[in-house]
């Protein structure tokens, strides 16, 4: 490997260190290597790294009263990073002021509708950018990241050509904050976000191999392999929604036929709910339904994660990750939706492949693709 070339693998080990001594699970050389599973070599080298770098300290341990040398525990250095974080949905904006804890500490969240016009999206992300500075100490902000529903060319920042997001083609929306705020930004697609998120911070915590499912207004995966996302050579890796899925369905705003958003997305949802429930209806309103066992949401909400596994079923089976994680507004239906999804994966699956995956549903709340930006902008920083 050239000199100054990162290592994947050595990366994906440092942050499981880090992890197990967030998390508590850890204090000590000792530890990391029972909870980790890496040889004490490896450890003892990560660990000093680590120490080197400013990211853990040592501290004698607290109740260490026996003679020699005393007894010493390992902890997070205090950080005082804060970061910008950006989440563009189709219809929505959020923006949060984040630690490096990944805690929110301040936030708002707008219905907008992003796909109109990029001058009126970014315009209205620096305003909320600009009032949510003001509550903190801004001298603390390190930087910021912003995800987007489309695909994102990882060498240029750019989003990429196509007919998901028309609007925004070639337009760079981390440059373009980073020349209004004065904030240094990074940007990703808003699915490789929601995996950054859960392996940092969520229900994948320590899974090097991973695929994240937004399954909202659009359907996409991030895809992390060997604890990076995978991008693809021109940022497309993950665009499940734009599989075809039936080939006499409607036509999609990809340009193509029968895609899977066309048959799972919430749009779909609703507008298979409208006959017995009316147009005013609501996401929120048909998961309440299905959580109180209304048939007819729960079928609808079946039928969308069924479709949903049956694509999703074919990634696992070239990819073989350790764990799917459910994100996305459909993915708060919870369990129906989640034993949809793996009804599906494990029907059209290697069996091998499908009894050791792991399929759960998000740790955050609604907030992946936004603590993913923070994830983002805090390795832009990290040591």
């Amino acid at each position: 490997m050239a000199p100054g070339t990162s290592n994947p693998v050595r990366e994906f080990n440092r942050s499981r260190v880090l992890g197990a001594v967030r998390d508590g699970t850890a204090t000590s050389r000792g530890e990391l290597c029972t909870v980790t599973g890496l040889s004490r070599t490896t450890v003892t080298a990560l660990v000093l790294d680590l120490l080197g770098a400013g990211a853990l300290i040592e501290v004698a341990r607290s109740g260490a009263d026996r003679p020699g040398r005393p007894t010493r525990r390992l902890q997070l250095a205090p950080r005082t990073d804060l970061v910008v974080a950006v989440d563009f949905g189709h219809s929505h904006c959020r923006v949060g002021i984040v630690d490096a804890d990944g805690e929110v500490l301040t936030e708002r969240n707008d219905s907008l509708d992003v796909d109109a016009s990029a001058d009126r999206a970014l315009e209205h992300a620096r305003r909320v950018i600009t009032e949510l500075t003001e509550q903190v100490d801004r001298t603390r902000i390190s930087g910021g990241a912003v995800g987007v529903p489309a695909p994102v060319d990882a060498r240029t920042g750019a989003v990429g050509p196509g007919n998901v997001l028309p609007r925004w083609i070639d337009r760079r929306p981390a440059q373009e904050l980073q020349a209004s705020t004065g904030v240094a930004f990074g940007v990703d697609n808003d699915a490789n976000l929601g995996a950054l998120a859960e392996a940092a911070y969520g229900v994948a915590r320590g899974v090097a191999d991973l695929i994240y499912v937004k399954a909202s207004t659009g359907i996409g995966a991030g895809l992390m392999l060997g604890g990076r996302i995978h991008h693809g050579a021109t940022g497309r890796a993950g665009e499940i929604g734009h599989v075809p899925v039936d080939p006499a369905g409607p036509i999609c705003r990809c340009g193509n036929r029968g895609c899977l958003e066309t048959a799972a997305s919430v749009g779909q949802v609703l507008l298979a709910m409208q006959p017995r429930h009316g147009e005013q209806l609501t996401v929120a309103n048909v998961i309440d339904l299905a959580r109180q066992a209304d048939p007819g949401a729960v079928r609808v909400i079946g039928d969308a994660g069924q479709a949903i596994g049956r694509v999703l079923a074919d990634v696992v089976n070239n990819l073989n990750p350790e764990m799917v994680v459910l994100g996305g507004e459909l993915a708060a239906a919870g369990e129906p939706f989640r034993s949809a999804v793996r009804q599906s994966i494990e029907h059209f699956t290697q069996p091998g492949i499908a009894r050791e995956l792991r399929i759960e549903l998000g740790a955050l709340a609604g907030r992946s693709e936004l603590i993913g930006a923070a994830a983002l902008a805090l390795s832009a920083n990290a040591v």
